[in-house]
């Protein structure tokens, strides 16, 4: 399955749906305040996040969904039903990395995660 169809694909029983806004509040909480406290900071983690940030938008572009609550929410249940498919867990609030260097190295799926909360963010969709 390529990044693209991660917008569409079908959602694992380990992830419950959820309204978008609640869905897009816990990833901000997980991973989007200490995530983009981070990148703020620090222009190469933000150019990195960016660039996640303009895939989920080409994703969404993609499968014909807004860049709204409920497309970023439905892309972040997917990217987070592929987290727990590998045997993975997302941070629980207040356990993601805080610092730039920890974030330059993070995984693929919690810098996609933090793109598609700085879309929220800069769509004002929380």
């Amino acid at each position: 399955m390529t990044n693209e169809n991660l917008a569409v694909a079908p959602l694992a029983a380990a992830v419950a749906v959820r309204p978008a806004g609640v869905h897009l509040d816990e990833m901000m909480a997980r991973i989007g305040v200490d995530g983009l406290a981070a990148a703020f900071a620090s222009p190469a983690l933000l150019a990195r996040v960016d660039q996640h940030a303009a895939a989920v938008r080409d994703a969404l572009a993609g499968a014909d969904r807004e860049v709204d609550a409920e497309g970023l929410a439905a892309y972040a249940r997917s990217i987070a039903a592929g987290v727990a498919r590998m045997g993975r867990t997302l941070p629980a609030p207040g356990e993601a990395p805080v610092t730039a260097a920890a974030w330059l190295d993070a995984e693929w799926s919690l810098l996609r995660l933090l793109g598609v909360c700085l879309i929220a963010v800069e769509a004002a969709v929380l």
